[in-house]
């Protein structure tokens, strides 16, 4: 099969031709404000840095990427970047922040990650397929092409292909690809995302049937795969930052491994990095708004940047979620959910959502993924039923992709809200969740746990960040800033089971929930 598609791969030595047909060159519509002239110089770079450009500008101008130009009729300069990728080489990116504040958005959808992923459920054998230099396959229409032109101290050169770092390139390239693959798309075993490539199945037949189908019809475009880059027939492999199978969805331990070995931030911009790597994997954590609500004040422009005892202690903790959060398990769509609700007055909305399933030859119930919110000050000042119920009316729109037209049960500690279906009330948004509900009124069922059983949900969220015992489990700085109640949640690393020891007894006593 892959001898037959060979056309289809490509290898280093040979030229990466240009997609054909589908009326694929890009356009940039920009706005009429635009400056004609906006010339900028190259930037300072070190002896090191101009290798790299020097390499990237030549191995362009071979493959035909680019054009040099002089320097008549310049409508845009920008500049040359190197920005790293993660097999550690580097790649030329332009500057073209000034030309993207003036190009009208493209508004084509790109696909939510966790709702691609979903899509690998009961999948047993699983390919990743990436398309080689995916940008620079694509042309360029000609009027678009005198503002795509990049200036370094080698000179001034003009793309012929879409570059990267251009606002409206990944939304083009993505509606090109939903062209092409429409029917696979549709079949439901495939799944793209950009210039990555997944296909899916349950048999090993079906898996080789439909490999061969993507690889035929990207020889005749002349869509080229990168060879190095194939995983083909995997049960485990990653893919968009996570490291997925047919059952489970993990964070990628090399992305991690960076993240953990990071100090306490100094500064604004050291702080946002760690904490935008977190907010990717927040469906990952517990009570991740929570944890996080410190850290994010500390990214507006107007806060001073200050480490206080109960921020040190939320990056820390954030660091250890991240290392011992449970490995959620894909969805199972014909089985019924569980959505574990609950709000604190003041503090914010904790969501978990499981689902009963068989893993490994073990019936337990596992994590789906988890949500969770800070109220707005408005939202604060509701009492308990009202904040309840706040609670249900975000869980449904949050997570209705999993909800419509299954069978789901919702468990909170709250009695009031036992028999929100049939409540008797005039209040404003008890009536909203009255309504907002009713469209899974055959489907639901609202089920009442005491609070001392709803741990599960009932956790992170009413503790406080300090005035607390310390404990020799953490650095003695951080220490003394850790509730006494972490330190009874008893859970097993890397478990695909969520383990939790109740509140008020030990780890191995009460109804601890699997």
């Amino acid at each position: 099969m892959l001898s037959r598609n060979r056309p289809a791969f490509a290898i280093d030595e040979e030229p990466l031709g240009k997609i054909r047909g589908h009326d694929i060159e890009l356009y940039l519509d920009v706005e009429r404000a635009y400056p004609p002239m906006l010339r900028r110089p190259p930037y300072t770079e070190s002896l090191e840095t101009r290798k790299e450009i020097e390499k990237h500008i030549n191995e362009l101008l071979e493959m035909d990427f680019i054009g040099n130009i002089g320097q008549h009729e310049i409508v845009e300069i920008t500049t040359p970047v190197l920005i790293t990728c993660n097999d550690g080489k580097y790649r030329l990116c332009g500057d073209f922040r000034a030309l993207n504040n003036y190009t009208k958005a493209d508004r084509y959808p790109i696909p939510r990650i966790p709702h691609a992923l979903d899509k690998l459920e009961k999948a047993k054998y699983i390919t990743k397929m990436d398309c080689m230099k995916g940008f620079h396959q694509n042309g360029v229409k000609p009027n678009s092409m005198k503002l795509l032109r990049i200036i370094c101290h080698m000179g001034t050169y003009e793309y012929t292909r879409m570059p990267f770092g251009i606002k409206n390139a990944p939304a083009h390239f993505q509606r090109m690809m939903d062209t092409i693959f429409q029917e696979e798309i549709l079949e439901f075993w495939m799944a793209v995302y950009i210039d990555d490539i997944i296909i899916y199945s349950e048999t090993w037949e079906d898996h080789v049937q439909y490999i061969y189908r993507v690889l035929s019809k990207c020889t005749p475009i002349n869509l080229k795969i990168s060879l190095k880059k194939f995983n083909f027939g995997q049960e485990e492999l990653l893919a968009l930052g996570n490291k997925v199978s047919g059952l489970s969805l993990a964070i990628d331990q090399n992305e991690l491994a960076a993240v953990l070995l990071k100090p306490i931030p100094r500064n604004i911009k050291e702080m946002q990095s760690p904490l935008w790597f977190a907010s990717y994997y927040r469906n990952h954590i517990r009570n991740f708004a929570h944890i996080s609500s410190s850290l994010y004040k500390l990214c507006s422009s107007n806060v001073v940047l200050e480490i206080t005892k109960e921020r040190r202690y939320a990056y820390e903790r954030r660091k250890h979620e991240l290392t011992n959060a449970p490995v959620p398990i894909l969805p199972d769509f014909e089985l019924p959910f569980k959505l574990y609700i609950d709000a604190a007055c003041r503090q914010g909305l904790a969501e978990p959502l499981h689902q009963r399933q068989i893993v490994d030859s073990e019936p337990g119930e596992v994590v789906i993924c988890y949500i969770s919110m800070n109220l707005k000050d408005s939202e604060a000042r509701y009492g308990a039923t009202q904040t309840e119920c706040l609670c249900v009316v975000w869980a449904l729109e949050k997570l209705h992709y999993y909800f419509e037209g299954a069978v789901f049960e919702f468990y909170t500690d709250c009695t009031a809200l036992k028999s929100l279906l049939n409540m008797n009330t005039t209040n404003r948004h008890m009536l909203r969740g009255q309504t907002d509900i009713q469209e899974y009124r055959g489907n639901t069922t609202s089920i009442y746990k005491e609070v001392k059983s709803h741990t599960n949900a009932d956790g992170l969220i009413r503790l406080p960040l300090d005035n607390v015992k310390s404990n020799s489990a953490y650095e003695p700085e951080v220490a003394a800033n850790i509730p006494t109640h972490f330190m009874e949640i008893d859970r097993r690393k890397n478990s695909r089971f969520s383990e939790w020891a109740p509140e008020s007894g030990t780890p191995d006593g009460g109804d601890t929930e699997l």
